[in-house]
């Protein structure tokens, strides 16, 4: 079951690529935008995180936080958070429950991999409801960025 919008967002704790604990409800009180990503280092993926990394003053500018969240592992995300310079944080979802539980997720994937996160993304408003769903099944499409920016605005 897809959510929808004005649905509250399933709540999480995931770890970060600084392996901390991440939660959801820390950012109550902002607007989140969370984007799922399948794996980092391939190239559609860093395209994604970097367009947000460019954009970030934008997003911190109207209180919105970003959050980038993929299967890897948290040490391959700060590889990849570091490579690229990324400000905001990437979360491991290694067990799949968040992906699962935005319907993120893919039974099969490129190459016979599965359970890899779809790529997507979610804004979640100040009363972690969401207010944003964009899930796409074909993993070469990037998001709508403009229109998760008026969404932010």
């Amino acid at each position: 079951m897809s959510l929808q919008i004005g649905q509250p967002a399933p709540q999480f704790i995931l770890i970060s690529s600084a392996l901390k604990s991440v939660s959801l409800a820390d950012f109550k009180g902002r607007k989140v935008v969370i984007h799922f990503f399948p794996l980092a280092f391939t190239g559609v993926c860093t395209t994604q995180l970097c367009t947000m990394r460019d954009s970030f003053g934008y997003y911190d500018g109207l209180n919105a936080t970003i959050l980038g969240i993929s299967v890897d592992s948290p040490f391959t995300l700060a590889k990849f958070k570091e490579e690229n310079n990324y400000q905001f944080d990437l979360l491991s979802d290694f067990n799949k429950d968040v992906s699962t539980a935005y319907g993120a997720i893919y039974d099969q994937f490129v190459m016979g991999l599965k359970g890899v996160a779809k790529r997507a993304a979610f804004v979640i408003d100040e009363e972690q409801n969401i207010i944003y769903a964009e899930v796409l099944e074909d993993a070469g499409q990037l998001p709508d960025f403009k229109a998760i920016a008026e969404i932010v605005k």
